[in-house]
C-alpha cells in the first residue's frame, strides 16, 4: 500500500480510506473486520464492500449497552481480551480506536491481535498517549477532575443499518438479540393494531466520558514504535494529534495551560505538543520480514 504522507482531516476518515484502499486490492474476497474496542468509539466506512464485523472489548454495563446498540457489528465478544476466541490468521483489518491505552497486559492483547491479523492486513491504532503531558494528568489527577469527555459520532449503520438495512449484532456467545418490536407488551405479546412505523430519527451525538486509561508502557508513540520493531511490524503511517487537549479545554484553554505546566516542570519529557498517536500498521506477507 502506497504510504501517504498527507495529514488525515480526522482519524475515522483516514482509517476507512485505508481499509477501502485494502478492500480494493482484494476484489473477490470478503473483508473480515476486528473491531477492537467495540463498545467505545465508531466503526468503518468500507461502502458496499461486502464484510464481516466481529467486536470485541472489555466487559462493564456501559461497554455492553453502546455494543448492543451497534448494528454494523455481525458478532461480538466482551470480557477478558486476553482469553477472548481470536482464531488465527482470520481478519484482514484489526481496528483498535482508543483500546490500547485502557486495557492492562496491552502488549499480550496487542500479540493476540497480531496473531489474528492475515499476512498483509492492516492494524489501524489510535491511543492516548502516556508519555505526554495530557497522558501523564490523565493518569494521575483522580477521576472525578476528568473532563476529557469527547463526543461519539454515529458510525456507520448507527441510525441506519449497513446495505439494505439495518441488522441486529449478536453475542458471541450464541444468545440470540432479537430487535425491539414497536408497539409490543411487556410479555412478548404485539398490540392489537400497530400504527403506522414513524420515521426513523437520526441518532443523536451522546456525550460522555471515556473509559478509565490504564496506559501500560506500550500505549505511546515510543511504545508503538519498539513494538512494531520487535515483532517485525510496519508502520505504514504515523500521525499525531491534539483531540484530547482541544476537547478538555472547551474553549477556555485551561488544558492547554496545565499541559504548557507540566512539560515545562518536566524539561520537555513529556510534551505538550500532542496528545494522541494514529498508526496505520502493516503485517508483513513474509513472516520473517523485519524492519530494517
Amino acid at each position: 500500500m502506497t504510504d501517504l504522507r498527507t495529514p488525515p482531516v480526522n482519524d475515522g476518515d483516514l482509517f476507512s480510506e485505508r481499509a477501502r484502499q485494502y478492500a480494493h486490492e482484494k476484489p473477490l474476497q470478503r473483508i473480515h473486520i476486528l473491531e477492537a474496542g467495540c463498545g467505545w468509539g465508531t466503526g468503518l466506512d468500507l461502502g458496499d464492500r461486502e464484510h464481516h464485523v466481529t467486536g470485541v472489548d472489555l466487559e462493564s454495563p456501559e461497554l455492553r449497552a453502546y455494543t448492543c446498540e451497534r448494528p454494523d457489528l455481525d458478532t461480538w465478544h466482551l470480557g477478558d481480551l486476553r482469553t477472548v476466541p481470536l482464531p488465527p490468521r482470520a481478519y484482514d483489518v484489526v481496528h483498535a480506536s482508543y483500546l490500547i491505552e485502557r486495557v492492562p497486559h496491552a502488549e499480550l492483547v496487542l500479540d493476540r491481535f497480531v496473531a489474528a491479523l492475515k499476512p498483509g492486513g492492516l492494524l489501524l491504532i489510535h491511543l492516548r498517549d502516556r508519555n505526554t503531558a495530557f497522558g501523564f494528568l490523565d493518569r494521575t489527577l483522580p477521576r472525578w477532575l476528568h473532563l476529557s469527555g469527547r463526543r461519539r459520532r454515529p458510525g456507520p449503520g448507527r441510525g441506519q443499518g449497513r446495505g439494505a438495512h439495518a441488522r441486529v449484532p449478536q453475542p458471541a456467545d450464541g444468545t440470540k438479540a432479537e430487535p425491539a418490536v414497536p408497539g409490543a407488551r411487556p410479555g412478548g405479546a404485539p398490540a392489537a393494531a400497530p400504527a403506522a412505523e414513524p420515521p426513523a430519527r437520526p441518532v443523536p451525538v451522546v456525550r460522555t466520558s471515556p473509559p478509565a486509561a490504564i496506559y501500560d508502557r506500550v500505549a505511546s508513540q515510543a511504545g508503538m514504535r519498539w513494538y512494531c520493531v520487535m515483532r517485525g511490524l510496519v508502520i505504514a503511517e504515523e500521525y499525531t494529534s491534539r483531540q484530547a487537549i482541544d476537547a478538555l479545554g472547551a474553549g477556555t484553554g485551561l488544558a492547554e495551560l496545565l499541559c504548557r505546566l507540566v512539560s515545562a516542570v518536566s524539561r520537555g519529557r513529556l510534551t505538550a505538543d500532542h496528545s494522541e498517536v494514529t498508526l496505520v500498521i502493516r503485517k508483513p506477507e513474509n513472516r520473517f520480514a523485519r524492519v530494517i
